[in-house]
């Protein structure tokens, strides 16, 4: 089952990276932002958006480094593979609902739904490649 779980992972890993990209394609955050607090100026909302973005990145980055390593330990056959990819599903699940419930100080949630929704979408991939490396081998 190494293969198909392997394909997940690098689809995870794809999904990862469109979901770091996303936020600096749209103005989803800024007009976010701008709804949550009206009184905000341009420079406050420029500077709200710009901590958005590299806390964002940041995990981005992070989760690249896991799909990364992930993909590694299965296809070297690490005997602890298995347990990373289920840790890693159950923090990047745990980041992705922070990301997706958390509410900001305005009341309104931290992050657009459309953003959070959307980094929640690796963690599809990384549910099927913890399924698929869970699997029995045939003897």
């Amino acid at each position: 089952m190494r293969k198909p779980a392997v394909t997940a992972i690098y689809a995870g890993l794809a999904l990862t990276v469109v979901a770091t990209i996303v936020p600096f394609t749209t103005r989803l955050l800024a007009d976010h932002v701008r709804a949550g607090y009206p009184a905000y100026g341009p420079a406050q909302v420029d500077s709200a958006v710009t901590t958005y973005l590299v806390l964002l990145s940041v995990v981005g980055a992070l989760g690249v480094a896991a799909w990364l390593g992930t993909a590694w330990a299965v296809k070297a056959g690490k005997r602890w593979a298995r347990a990373a990819t289920a840790a890693l599903f159950v923090l990047g699940t745990g980041i992705g609902l922070t990301g997706l419930l958390i509410t900001d100080t305005s009341g309104d949630p931290g992050l657009p739904p459309a953003l959070a929704w959307t980094g929640l979408a690796p963690c599809l991939a990384a549910l099927v490649a913890v399924v698929l490396l869970g699997r029995r081998r045939p003897a």
